[in-house]
């Protein structure tokens, strides 16, 4: 079937912002005017707008009401083509191609049958994984696409982490794990910021999704990424916000375990948080049962020789070394870890190390693969490499947030080699 269409440890601990960005919108990305908000039934309306931001609702909305004409009008043409074509290709046999320009066999009834690219090897512990268009408020992530990606996905890795659990993903993600019949365990999320609403919801659809697919395929749930690093803002990890902080996401752990106690599943799921790699705590390990770091070279400064290194060492120094003070010994995994292509402007395309060596580019994210995955491997580190697709929708962050994929966001491979660890 067709792919559903070791250096000197640093002295001192660096700004916590430099090395995390958010992966789903949050408070920080819905201004007060366009906040969204729940419908009664779990699904998202758009929020009122306020005072002097009712005229720019009123064009917008009706900018998207002729984009919604012209969609539908689209629609029909499109689908029109599309049944006169699959009419006149249903007699001429079933091969077809991908967007990798490779020949598939396609069987509609059997999404396990697919074939395999040869480009592609086994060799990453796990990847982070966000289904495409599994935005809010739109949620336009389809069963289709997320099984595309788990075909792909499958051929890297056996291991992935979501980052929160709306827009219906976790259900989708295990759903598509269940019909591709591939070897693949997930880390279900739970995202957190100030909508407890939306948090309660989230909640929810991970113990649905528990309860229709069991923990055969699930390894953990993560509650929380980076809400510890964009409520404190800070590097300091005895502070009161970031205590205050802390004990938020510990208090919802404790939550989110309780709901799941009560489903009464067959193994004892670990509850854990992701964070920037430099947040982490004896403290905080005392709340959780696992840690996931974001360790990223590139907003280190570094030079591209030196990045597989320096991310070995800065997670030892800031997340393991932590952890293990902790009486309960949480794991410790490497929540991201890459190396962008490009950048959208030329001002923010470098680490900051300056020269080539700290550029966004196809080179230096292939000495990254070379230097970083198979070592990381031997080594023992527990990692999700960040991250096989790239995300258009985070051009509103500017620079290279847009640009971390192993492939375009159109599912091409970019021109690089992937390695082969023995």
């Amino acid at each position: 079937m067709p792919l559903m269409s070791d250096t000197t440890t640093s002295t001192a601990r660096p700004f916590a912002s430099d090395y995390a960005r958010q992966n789903i919108p949050s408070e920080q990305y819905y201004s007060m005017s366009d906040q969204p908000s729940y419908g009664g039934n779990g699904g998202f309306t758009q929020a009122s707008p306020r005072g002097g931001g009712k005229r720019k609702w009123w064009i917008i909305g009706g900018i998207l009401g002729v984009l919604a004409l012209i969609g539908i009008i689209v629609g029909v043409v499109v689908s029109q083509v599309n049944k006169n074509n699959s009419s006149s290709s249903s007699n001429s046999g079933s091969s077809q191609r991908n967007g990798n320009g490779t020949s598939t066999i396609k069987n509609e009834g059997d999404p396990s049958d697919f074939d395999k690219d040869s480009r592609l090897h086994q060799s990453f512990w796990g990847f982070a994984y966000t289904p495409q268009d599994a935005l809010l408020p739109w949620c336009g992530a389809s069963q289709n696409n997320v099984t595309r990606d788990i075909q792909l996905l499958s051929q890297l890795t056996t291991r992935l982490r979501l980052y929160g659990a709306n827009c219906n993903q976790s259900a989708l993600v295990l759903q598509a794990i269940q019909d591709t019949k591939v070897d693949m365990t997930v880390w279900l999320g739970i995202y957190v910021d100030s909508n407890e609403e939306a948090y309660e919801d989230q909640v929810k659809s991970v113990t649905e999704a528990l309860k229709t697919y069991g923990t055969d395929h699930v390894s953990g749930v993560t509650v929380g990424n980076e809400y510890i690093l964009n409520t404190a803002g800070t590097d300091s990890t005895t502070s009161s916000i970031y205590l205050s902080a802390s004990k938020t996401i510990t208090d919802k752990i404790t939550e989110v375990k309780a709901a799941i106690a009560k489903l009464g599943l067959s193994k004892t799921l670990p509850v854990g948080t992701s964070d920037a790699g430099s947040v982490m705590s004896k403290t905080l390990g005392e709340g959780i049962d696992y840690f996931m770091a974001n360790v990223h070279p590139w907003f280190g400064s570094t030079s591209i020789d030196e990045a597989a290194e320096w991310t070995y060492n800065f997670f030892q120094e800031f997340d393991v070394a932590p952890a293990a003070l902790a009486s309960n010994k949480p794991s410790v995994y490497i929540a991201e870890t890459g190396w962008p292509t490009e950048s959208m402007n030329a001002s923010e395309s470098n680490t900051g190390f300056g020269g080539p060596k700290g550029e966004a580019s196809l080179a230096n994210l292939q000495t990254f693969l070379d230097t970083y995955v198979c070592q990381a491997n031997a080594n023992g580190t527990e990692y999700f490499y960040f991250e096989a697709f790239d995300e258009p929708w985070k051009a509103q962050f500017g620079g290279v947030e847009p640009y971390w994929g192993l492939y375009t966001k159109d599912r091409e491979l970019k021109n690089i080699t992937i390695p082969t660890c023995s």
